[in-house]
């Protein structure tokens, strides 16, 4: 499916807020619109485009605030939020571009207005972490306790997108929810400069210490999430909380220097493959070349990879990249455990090598094209996934209900 454009760099980006749709986060309409502003390549344009889409809706949601017409301010500003969050990924890199951190505060702003105007209200929250706090919003269900789950982000995305991704379907169906962002990820790189950590199950603890306390939260029931490379990083985290009675990795994943050796494969670079993770920058100045003449590959591992983990070169990408593994974790994973695999999805192409090597309960959930569900993430039929992932958690949470 095209939209517009024929970078594919620009048009996966234009593509990803038909995931917010279902649950009144765009409409197809306005990105088609905001489209048509854009001049192929121009990342300028891009973000102008998109800003301008999001202060026009930003200001009629105002007014509609004004005039107490809630129900449609707070639409007004989801759908505000959604496009400032989609006008600055493409400026993306170290040193941080200011459009990226004014993007994110316009981002966050919008939010703020939406999270306000919900019945119960979303709460804002930092979690207190080495030093610093982790931004993260909980959904209250109601009156406790009940289950809660905890979602983990990935590279691209911040806690605000996880709204419609995760926690609107969850609190639908009663469950407590709770989405934050923690090293790499969100403001969290964009402004306090913290880097992507293989410790997760650090970061996890913290989070845990913090939610359990709130009466609404059942602690025999907590379920943990993580979307694209946010299911690596559960998965490790999993492993190591035993107060995790269930995990979703949304895609199963393996060891993150694997699927560089499979790019590198797709390169005809076998040798430098084989040899990973010992090799140099000289060594690697070939592939880097096609990296950088490509947009979408240098955005990748560029723009997003080196910023995300604080490296310089590639060399010193992979050397990080060894340190997210799930081979020396897997064994350690007591949880039932849902893994998801969609069929055009190459970042799940692994899902099969770590269902094999959980030794807990396990269930693999495909998504084909004949879903409409093949994509990263089932990014065009997130209710698909909600629908096959969710009412699997139901019955884990119904189950530790009756046996625990």
């Amino acid at each position: 499916m095209k939209l517009a454009f024929d970078d594919p760099l620009f048009e996966t980006w234009l593509q990803r807020p038909l995931l917010n749709i279902p649950e009144g986060g765009a409409e197809i309409g306005e990105i088609l619109a905001v489209a048509a502003r854009i001049p192929e390549g121009d990342r300028h344009a891009w973000y102008q485009a998109w800003t301008d889409m999001a202060d026009s809706l930003f200001d009629q949601a105002e007014q509609c605030q004004r005039y107490g017409h809630l129900v449609s301010a707070r639409q007004l500003y989801l759908r505000a939020f959604t496009y400032y969050r989609n006008s600055y990924p493409l400026l993306y890199g170290a040193p941080v571009d200011p459009r990226v951190i004014s993007g994110y505060q316009r981002e966050t702003a919008a939010f703020r207005c939406a999270a306000a105007l919900f019945t119960p209200a979303l709460q804002s929250m930092e979690i207190p972490f080495e030093g610093t706090t982790l931004p993260a919003w909980f959904y209250s269900a109601g009156p406790g306790p009940r289950p809660l789950l905890i979602c983990v982000n990935g590279y691209d995305e911040t806690l605000h997108t996880m709204h419609f991704a995760h926690a609107v379907a969850a609190q639908r169906r009663g469950w407590n929810v709770l989405t934050f962002d923690g090293p790499g990820q969100g403001r969290v790189l964009m402004e306090q400069g913290l880097h992507l950590r293989a410790d997760w199950e650090k970061v996890l603890a913290a989070v845990i210490d913090e939610i359990i306390t709130r009466p609404e939260v059942d602690n025999r029931r907590i379920a943990l999430v993580g979307w694209s490379f946010g299911g690596l990083l559960a998965a490790r985290a999993a492993a190591a909380e035993p107060r995790v009675s269930a995990l979703i990795v949304d895609p199963g994943m393996w060891d993150l220097l694997e699927a560089i050796r499979a790019m590198l494969r797709k390169f005809g670079a076998d040798e430098l493959a084989d040899a990973l993770p010992d090799v140099t920058d000289d060594m690697l100045a070939p592939v880097m070349h096609v990296i950088n003449d490509n947009h979408s590959l240098r955005w990748s591992v560029v723009q997003r990879g080196f910023w995300a983990h604080g490296v310089d070169t590639l060399a010193q990408y992979i050397q990080e990249a060894a340190k997210f593994t799930l081979s020396d974790r897997v064994k350690d994973i007591q949880c039932p455990v849902l893994v998801t695999q969609a069929e055009s999805d190459a970042m799940g192409a692994f899902a099969p090598v770590f269902l094999d090597a959980l030794r807990s309960k396990k269930h693999l959930v495909p998504f084909t094209a004949a879903d409409g569900a093949d994509g990263h993430c089932q990014t065009n039929a997130r209710s698909v996934y909600h629908q096959r992932a969710y009412d699997w958690l139901s019955n884990i949470f119904d189950e530790a209900v009756r046996f625990g």
